[in-house]
């Protein structure tokens, strides 16, 4: 099986918000986030696979600090743990100010699926190259997520 590292697929994306992006309390609007981090984290499996792919869940999204209009939002997605024909991506959302300070707003995992040309989930043939501890550490924790899932997926989650 080929690897791959986990910077050949790194996703990095800036958007500035905008009015249609903020919700009644002047806060960005959460569901827009969601929105851009699957986008995100569809784009960095799709890299690291090479195959079309679809979300299968977004685990542990936490919503840290709030943003508002006019702030520049940093999403930034990177493979940490690959199944038989899953692949989870974390996903980092900051704000930057004009000094390009970041300050963590949002984080989240999300498991996507290869897919073949029927649209059926297909094996991953590229293995994730892991350098750093940081990224071996985060390859223990997305196997003992992926083992929670299946266990959730046997009590009807």
């Amino acid at each position: 099986m080929q690897k791959k590292y986990v910077e050949d697929s790194r996703t990095e994306q800036f958007r500035l918000l905008k009015y249609e992006d903020i919700n009644g309390a002047n806060r960005l609007f959460g569901g827009k986030l969601m929105a851009w981090i699957d986008e995100v984290a569809g784009v960095t499996a799709r890299r690291h696979c090479e195959a079309q792919v679809t979300t299968a869940c977004i685990d542990n999204l936490q919503f840290k600090e709030p943003a508002f209009l006019g702030d520049m939002v940093v999403i930034i997605g990177r493979m940490t743990y690959i199944g038989r024909s899953s692949m989870e991506v974390r996903v980092d959302s900051y704000i930057e100010d004009i000094h390009g300070f970041r300050r963590p707003i949002n984080r989240a995992y999300v498991m996507m699926v290869a897919l073949d040309e029927n649209e059926r989930p297909k094996t991953v043939e590229f293995g994730l190259e892991l350098k750093s501890e940081t990224e071996k550490i985060e390859w223990e924790s997305g196997k003992k997520r992926a083992e929670l899932r299946k266990e959730r997926r046997k009590e009807g989650f």
